[in-house]
C-alpha cells in the first residue's frame, strides 16, 4: 500500500466513525421484527459476581430466567426434545454471562471429538448460541461449546452462514456429570459489535445430542433450515441499556523464523527471520478497522488435495484471519463460479506487504467495506495494489442491495504499458422474513486495457424451500471478455440455465425422510447454441441415526471449447469442437457420527468421453475421545479412454492424525500422496495456545517426488503471536 493510500483510508475510517456517532443506530425497543417474536428472554443485570467455574450456584443464576422446552428440529420439527435443556443469561457493565445445563438421560459416553476449538458441529454433543445484535436477521455472532469443553466462535452472514476462522477473547468452563453437562461463559461486550443504547438482540440456542439423535432449539426452526437461521431467532431484552461500547484496540505482533531448502530449484539452504503485526481498531460500536504489515500465513492449515478430472481449476476457501471479519461484504457478490473478488488471489503469487480493511455498519441498515492491499515486487511479478469498496443497504425484511468496486493496479509498471483490471457491479439479494423464498440478481462489468465489448457478467436465481418441496432456478450470462483477475471466473463466453426440484416424504420412522430430486444444468454459447448439459436424477434417504444415503444417474453432453486432456498425458488431447454424450450411476453414503468409527464415500461408474471411468472417493475416521482423531481420505480413479490414451489410474491417500493433548496444546500430522501430480506432501503442525488467542506454532513441511522419492523441498517454521488488548 502506498503511504498516501494508507493515510486516506485511515482518515476516511475516522470520519466515518464520527458520522456513525450522530446517525440513529438503535431500533425502538418495542419493535420486534422476527418470525419467533413471541419467544422472549429477559436478561436481568447481575447483582453480584459470577465465577466462571462450570458450577451454576451463584445467586444471580438462581433468579435468572430459564429458557427451557427446546423444540425438535431434527429428525422431525414437531414436538419437544426428550433431553431436557436449560439456558440462563445475565450481564454487567463489561460482559454477557451465559449458563447452560443439558441433562442426559441416556447411559453411555457423550460424543465428542477433541478439545480443539471450532469443532465440527455434527461430530460433537454441543451447544451453539446465535446473536443477532443489530436485529437485521442477516449478520451476527455465534458462540458455543462441546461436551468436552472445546470452544466455538464465529461470524454470521447471509442469515445462517458461519465463518469459524474468526477468533476473539472470551471465557468458558464445562463440567461433566453422570446425568448432565454444564457450562458457564463470559463474553466481553467489547468482543462483539452492537448498536449504541442497545437494549434488544435476537437470539437462539441450539443443542445437538448425538446419543438421542436429536437436534433442538429454544425458538423453533423448520427442519429444512439450520438452527443458525436468524430468521427464526427469538428475542432477548436487557432490563437496562447496554454500556456504551468503548474504543477497542488490539495489537497482534508476530515473530517468525524459518529454514527452507528448494532442492528442485537448487537455491540451497535459506534461513529467514522476520516480524509483522495485525491490529484491530474499534472505531465505533459497529465499525472496525483492521491493519496488517508484513503478514505471514505459514501456520494456516493446508488445504486437503482433491483429484481433479474436471476442465476447470479448483476453488479452495479463504482461511487467513485478516480477510475474515465481515468477509461477506466482499465475497458475497455474484455466484461461487463467477465472483469479482476472491481474496485468496491476493498474495497467491507474491507476498503481501501491508493492508487495511474498514468494515461495519453506519446506521441500522447500511454496511460498508473498504480494503486496500499491496503485494511485494518479486523477480517474476511487479508490485500490485488492490483496492476494494463495497456498500450494502438492507431493504424490506431481510433483503439487501449491494455495490462493489474492485481495482487491481500495477505499481512501477513500464512507461509504455498500461496494466490494470477493474470490476464494478451491483447485487440484489432476496430473502423473505420466513426464509421460504430466496434469490439473487447481479450485473457486473470489468474494465481492462484493449478490451471494450462483452465484459459483462450477469445472473439471477430464485428458490422456494419448504419441508416437503424445494425448487430453484438459476441463470447466468458471462461475456467472452469478462476479466475479474482478483476474483474467480470459472469460464467465460456462455449462458447458463439451471432448474432443479425436490420432493421429500417425512414418515418419521427409521427412515426420517426420503425423496426424489431432479436437476438440469444447460450451458449455451453467446448465440444460445447448446454446448453442454448435465442432467441428474437422484433419490435420497435420511435415517434416524443421522446417516444419509443417495443414489442416482447423471447424463452429460459436452462440446469442448478447448483442447482437453483428462489423463494429464501431454502427448494427446481431446480436440476443441468435438462432441461427447456419456453418463452413469453414482452412490454416496454418510454414516452416523455417534460411533467411534465413521465413514463416508461416493462411488461412480460411468461412460466418460471416449471411454469409461470408475472411481471411489471418501474418508474413514476413528476417534479415541477426546484426545486422538485419525482420518483417512482416499480417492481411486480408473480412467480408460481408449487409443491413443493409456489406461490411467490415480490414487490419492491422505491420512491425518489430530492429537489434542489439552485444550491448549494440539498436534496435527497430514500426509497426502497424490499420483495425479506425482507428489507426496508431509505437513506437521504443533500449536500451543499459551495465552487466550496467543499461540506458538512449529510447522514442518516436505514434498517428495513419487517417481524416485527424492525430496523436492522442505521447510521448518517457528511463529509466535501475542494478542495485546
Amino acid at each position: 500500500m502506498t503511504k498516501t493510500a494508507f493515510i486516506i483510508l485511515v482518515l476516511f475510517a475516522l470520519s466515518v466513525s464520527c458520522m456513525a456517532g450522530v446517525l440513529p443506530v438503535s431500533k425502538n425497543d418495542t419493535i420486534v421484527d422476527t418470525h419467533n417474536k413471541n419467544y422472549v428472554y429477559v436478561v436481568k443485570k447481575m447483582q453480584s459476581d459470577i465465577k466462571i467455574d462450570g458450577v451454576v450456584d451463584d445467586p444471580d443464576w438462581q433468579v435468572a430466567q430459564k429458557a427451557t422446552d427446546f423444540r425438535l428440529v431434527l429428525p422431525i420439527d414437531t414436538g419437544f426434545a426428550k433431553q431436557p435443556s436449560e439456558m440462563m443469561m445475565t450481564y454487567d457493565d463489561k460482559a454477557l454471562y451465559v449458563a447452560q445445563i443439558f441433562y442426559d438421560t441416556i447411559p453411555g459416553k457423550r460424543i465428542v471429538e477433541s478439545f480443539r476449538p471450532d469443532f465440527v458441529f455434527g461430530n460433537n454433543d454441543n451447544l451453539l448460541i446465535f446473536f443477532d445484535t443489530f436485529l437485521d436477521q442477516t449478520n451476527g455472532f455465534s458462540f458455543g461449546v462441546s461436551a468436552s469443553g472445546a470452544k466455538w466462535d464465529g461470524l454470521m452472514s447471509n442469515g445462517s452462514n458461519i465463518s469459524l476462522m474468526w477468533d476473539i477473547k472470551w471465557e468458558s468452563k464445562t463440567r461433566n456429570y453422570a446425568d448432565r453437562w454444564v457450562t458457564e461463559m463470559r463474553i466481553p461486550f467489547k468482543s462483539v459489535r452492537y448498536p449504541k443504547d442497545s437494549r434488544m438482540w435476537n437470539v437462539n440456542f441450539s443443542r445437538l445430542d448425538l446419543k438421542s439423535n436429536e437436534k433442538s432449539a429454544w425458538a423453533p426452526v423448520p427442519r429444512q433450515f439450520p438452527t443458525a437461521s436468524l430468521a427464526y431467532a427469538g428475542v432477548m431484552k436487557f432490563d437496562e441499556p447496554l454500556p456504551k461500547p468503548r474504543t477497542q484496540l488490539s495489537f497482534i505482533p508476530y515473530l517468525y523464523g524459518s529454514y527452507a531448502n528448494d532442492f528442485e530449484a537448487g537455491t540451497g539452504t535459506e534461513y529467514r527471520k522476520d516480524f509483522g503485526f495485525d491490529a484491530k481498531v474499534g472505531l465505533s460500536s459497529s465499525l472496525n478497522l483492521d491493519l496488517t504489515y508484513n503478514p505471514d500465513f505459514s501456520q494456516v492449515e493446508v488445504d486437503r488435495q482433491i483429484t481433479n478430472i474436471d476442465r476447470f481449476e479448483l476453488l479452495f476457501p479463504e482461511k487467513r484471519q485478516f480477510f475474515l471479519e465481515n468477509s461477506d461484504l466482499f465475497s458475497n457478490y455474484g455466484y461461487e463460479s463467477v465472483t469479482p473478488l476472491f481474496s485468496s488471489r491476493i498474495g497467491l503469487d507474491a507476498p503481501v506487504l501491508a493492508g487495511a480493511r474498514l468494515t461495519g455498519k453506519i446506521g441500522k441498515d447500511l454496511r460498508i467495506g473498504l480494503m486496500n492491499m499491496t503485494t511485494r515486487e518479486t523477480g517474476d511479478f511487479l508490485a500490485r495494489n488492490f483496492t476494494v469498496a463495497s456498500v450494502q443497504q438492507k431493504v424490506f425484511a431481510r433483503s439487501n442491495i449491494g455495490f462493489i468496486f474492485v481495482n487491481k493496479e500495477y505499481i512501477n509498471q513500464p512507461a509504455d504499458t498500461t496494466m490494470f483490471n477493474r470490476v464494478a457491479g451491483f447485487d440484489y439479494n432476496l430473502a423473505t422474513s420466513n426464509n421460504f423464498w430466496s434469490g439473487k440478481f447481479f450485473y457486473h462489468r470489468s474494465f481492462s486495457p484493449e478490451l471494450s465489448e462483452k465484459q459483462y457478467a450477469q445472473g439471477a436465481s430464485f428458490g422456494y424451500n419448504r419441508t416437503h418441496f424445494q425448487a430453484r432456478f438459476s441463470q447466468t450470462s458471462v461475456g467472452e471478455n469478462y476479466r475479474a483477475e482478483t476474483g474467480y471466473v470459472r469460464r467465460t463466453g456462455y449462458n447458463f440455465l439451471g432448474p432443479e426440484v425436490e420432493y421429500r416424504f417425512v414418515p418419521n420412522g427409521w427412515v426420517v425422510s426420503h425423496g426424489l430430486s431432479l436437476e438440469n444444468e444447460n450451458y449455451y454459447d453467446t448465440g444460445y447454441r447448446k454446448i453442454e448439459h448435465e442432467n441428474t436424477i437422484a433419490y435420497q434417504f435420511e435415517f434416524s441415526n443421522m446417516s444419509h444415503l443417495e443414489f442416482g444417474y447423471k447424463d452429460f453432453f459436452v462440446e469442448l471449447q478447448d483442447d482437453f486432456n483428462p489423463t494429464n498425458d501431454n502427448d494427446h488431447f481431446l480436440p476443441a469442437g468435438s462432441k461427447y454424450d456419456f453418463g452413469g450411476l453414482y452412490l454416496n453414503y454418510i454414516s452416523t457420527r455417534k460411533n467411534m468409527l465413521s465413514y463416508n464415500f461416493e462411488a461412480v461408474k460411468s461412460s466418460y468421453y471416449t471411454g469409461n471411468i470408475q472411481f471411489i472417493d471418501g474418508s474413514v475416521g476413528y476417534r479415541i475421545q477426546p484426545y486422538i482423531n485419525f482420518n483417512l481420505n482416499f480417492n481411486y480413479t480408473d480412467m480408460r479412454l481408449g487409443e491413443p490414451f493409456e489406461n490411467t489410474k490415480f490414487v490419492l491417500i491422505g491420512p491425518k492424525l489430530d492429537v489434542t493433548f489439552t485444550d491448549k496444546i494440539f498436534w496435527t500430522t497430514l500426509v497426502q500422496y497424490n499420483e495425479q501430480i506425482e507428489n507426496m506432501n508431509i505437513n506437521m503442525r504443533l500449536q500451543w495456545r499459551y495465552q487466550p488467542v496467543s499461540d506458538i506454532f512449529l510447522v514442518y513441511t516436505e514434498n517428495y517426488n513419487t517417481g524416485n522419492w527424492s525430496s523436492r523441498n522442505r521447510a521448518l517454521v517457528l511463529k509466535i503471536t501475542y494478542w495485546l488488548n
